[in-house]
């Protein structure tokens, strides 16, 4: 082969691996996300077919997300030994199942039963996007890649799903998602094979406890996501009780989720010179104004527009947040531990949530304690963010002084 073919097939399929690489992460990234995406069109339909209080919705939303964080802190100390590959085809089988399962049962008890295992299963595929992002060198913009894809993908799922459910019912909706699953998984197998941990990492990282800084990042994680996500599952619920039809709701989060795909696709562009700690104040306080603006609004078109600014920031904060993990600790492990906080406080917002709107009569209260809650989240990132940007912390920089 002559030396010149070699020079310029070399870099070439180098960039199809990291297109190939980016495009596993969105398929990854979207079949851990099915859950928090779609999960509250499933409580819209078993409400509406069995009848379930919002108690009992709540302890459904909780079950999933406690044990999608129960899949992250189980393989947070073991980064290092773990195959992105091998741990999405495990979550993929047991995702498939349980919500192919829950399409054949009215029974509450083993309805949570099955939402326990996909919840898993997400977690497992969740902690396979952290491990393949890690490993690029530039964990935010990968993310954000896999968040953008994502997110288009899941406009269309926004009209589809509640069209599916109009027609075949609750049965047909776990159906969908569960066909939708497998379809995703095969695309993760693009996902690297190789264990070991991100590239900067030093050999005995992930042995050192967590330091005050990674503390302070997975504190702002519980904020913002215990604030942010309670109202989640119930969303469909807040636009029914203003007269919104599950179909038109549909509609209004498909564009807010392709306004939240443009936000994601900016933020893979621009992050490299973004200033993090202005860019996370902002977007965590955009996430808050509009959580309680969705449950404070009477007006669809104004809840529209909360579902568009909450969705936009809610990618973009996430994102940021995980980077800044990456930052303070370059081994992955502390950015698979705040995903796992992530989902520890949506559960318990998730059941704060149905607790409170069962109180109350309504979710009113919940969209304004988020605002709180995002604003002191602000307050506990700031050093952090600010101690990372001045020591230039970036993955990328770690990695080449290695």
């Amino acid at each position: 082969m002559p030396p010149a073919f070699i020079a310029v097939s070399l870099p070439r399929l180098s960039r199809l691996a990291g297109l190939g690489a980016l495009i596993a992460i969105g398929c990854a990234s979207s079949a851990a996300h099915i859950g928090n995406n779609f999960t509250t069109y499933l409580i819209g339909g078993l409400v509406d077919r069995y009848g379930f209080t919002p108690v009992q919705m709540g302890a459904f939303a909780m079950a999933e997300t406690l044990a999608y964080a129960g899949a992250l802190f189980l393989a947070a100390p073991r980064v290092a030994r773990l195959s992105a590959r091998s741990i999405a085809m495990a979550a993929s089988c047991l995702v498939v199942v349980a919500q192919g399962g829950s399409a054949f049962t009215a029974l509450y008890p083993l309805l949570l039963a099955l939402r326990l295992a996909a919840g898993f299963g997400f977690g497992l595929m969740n902690c396979a996007v952290n491990l393949a992002a890690g490993r690029t060198g530039q964990p935010t913009r990968a993310i954000s890649a896999g968040i953008a894809l994502q997110t288009l993908l899941f406009a269309a799922v926004n009209i589809g799903l509640p069209g599916i459910g109009a027609t075949a019912g609750i049965d047909g909706m776990f159906l969908g998602l569960a066909l939708l699953s497998a379809a995703l998984g095969l695309g993760a197998l693009l996902l690297p094979a190789e264990r070991g941990a991100a590239p900067a990492a030093a050999a005995d990282a992930t042995a050192a406890p967590i330091d005050a800084q990674g503390l302070m990042t997975l504190t702002a994680m519980a904020l913002f996501t215990f604030g942010s996500m309670a109202i989640w599952p119930f969303m469909e619920r807040t636009a029914h009780a203003i007269g919104m039809s599950a179909v038109e709701f549909g509609h209004y989060q498909s564009f807010a989720t392709l306004m939240s795909a443009a936000g994601s696709f900016a933020l893979m562009f621009l992050a490299p010179r973004l200033r993090r700690s202005f860019a996370l104040a902002t977007s965590l306080l955009v996430c808050g104004a509009a959580s309680a603006l969705l449950t404070t609004t009477s007006h669809a078109p104004m809840l529209g527009l909360a579902l568009v600014l909450y969705n936009v920031s809610w990618f973009i904060t996430y994102a940021l947040l995980v980077g800044l993990a990456f930052a303070v600790d370059p081994t992955g492990r502390l950015a698979v531990t705040a995903s796992g906080t992530w989902l520890l406080f949506q559960s318990a917002g998730s059941l704060a949530a149905g607790m409170i709107a069962q109180a109350f009569g309504g979710y009113s209260p919940i969209g304004p304690l988020g605002l709180i809650a995002c604003v002191i989240a602000i307050a506990i990132m700031w050093p952090v963010a600010r101690r990372a940007e001045r020591e230039g912390r970036t993955l990328a920089a770690a990695a080449a002084a290695h």
